[in-house]
């Protein structure tokens, strides 16, 4: 299980980088330390497991936001857009990423259609909370990050290990789910992703609701309903995490990342950071350079 202090995405998508997730075996396990500022909206095609090992966690998704305080765990479904936020300094989740092929085999056979569906394509399944009251599935959830990678036949002790857990997660769906519309994140994603490559630039919101497809009124309403923010806020958030990385890893003037980063001017970036961060950039590149060396 590798240690991460920053959760990679691809700058393209903003679908989540898995390092070591590989075709024949679609899984990959972490310890991950959550900092005040470095978890932006993302998804991935695969489901993420969860156990909040120290701190408290707020996971959000365009349903809404669970706090999951230490001792508590989830799963977030795949392909949803989901973001987090440490509600104490020290925060520490631990996760399982897999394709749920690795526990069903293929999606056309019956244990995946009668066990794994039902989870998968329920729209509104979008987080499963494992709270204490479900002591027996948390320590599960505890035992399974404990497997060794060089213990005897690790996949199927792991395998095993998911799939009862999985088992436990099917009575935690909602009942009465009614049908209705699917929520689809397709145009959001395409927005996020012209965002993410336009940061840079003086973007207004018109060029944003053009990149996916919709006017802006529909735009503003997209961005509240799956990302609870305004276009304007996400474009500041992303300028504003694209800065931290670049004060963290690099040694660029704080006037070179302003404009980098389209902030402008330093002293606009140094205001954004005190309402957002409450600090400087001299201070947070001090203490993250200090932290990663």
């Amino acid at each position: 299980m590798d240690n991460i202090l920053e959760m990679r995405r691809k700058e393209n998508s903003g679908e989540e980088i898995l390092a070591g997730y590989t075709p024949e075996f679609p899984y990959v396990s972490s310890r991950t330390f959550v900092s005040r500022y470095d978890v932006l909206w993302h998804w991935h095609k695969s489901v993420e497991l969860f156990y909040i090992e120290e701190g408290t966690l707020e996971y959000e998704t365009p349903q809404g936001r669970v706090i999951c305080p230490a001792g508590t765990g989830g799963l977030v479904n795949a392909g949803v857009l989901h973001t987090t936020r440490p509600q104490e300094s020290h925060t520490v989740q631990l996760l399982h990423i897999f394709n749920p092929v690795l526990l069903s085999g293929q999606r056309e056979g019956l244990i995946y259609q009668k066990y794994f569906s039902p989870i998968l394509s329920a729209p509104q399944t979008e987080l499963l909370p494992i709270t204490r009251d479900h002591v027996d599935t948390l320590e599960k959830l505890r035992a399974s990050f404990r497997i060794p990678p060089c213990a005897p036949a690790y996949e199927l002790q792991l395998r095993e290990s998911l799939t009862s857990i999985w088992l436990d997660l099917l009575p935690l769906l909602p009942s009465g789910l009614e049908p209705g519309e699917e929520l689809s994140s397709e145009r959001i994603k395409e927005m996020m992703l012209y965002v993410w490559e336009h940061y840079q630039e003086d973007i207004r919101t018109a060029d944003v609701a053009a990149a996916g497809y919709v006017c802006q009124r529909e735009c503003y309403r997209l961005f509240h309903q799956f990302l609870h923010t305004t276009p304007a806020e996400y474009i500041r958030s992303c300028r504003l995490h694209a800065a931290c990385r670049m004060l963290a890893e690099g040694s660029e003037t704080i006037t070179e990342i302003s404009r980098a980063c389209g902030f402008g001017t330093s002293s606009f970036l140094g205001k954004v950071f005190r309402a957002n961060l409450d600090t400087t950039p001299i201070a947070y590149r001090r203490i993250w350079q200090n932290h990663t060396n």
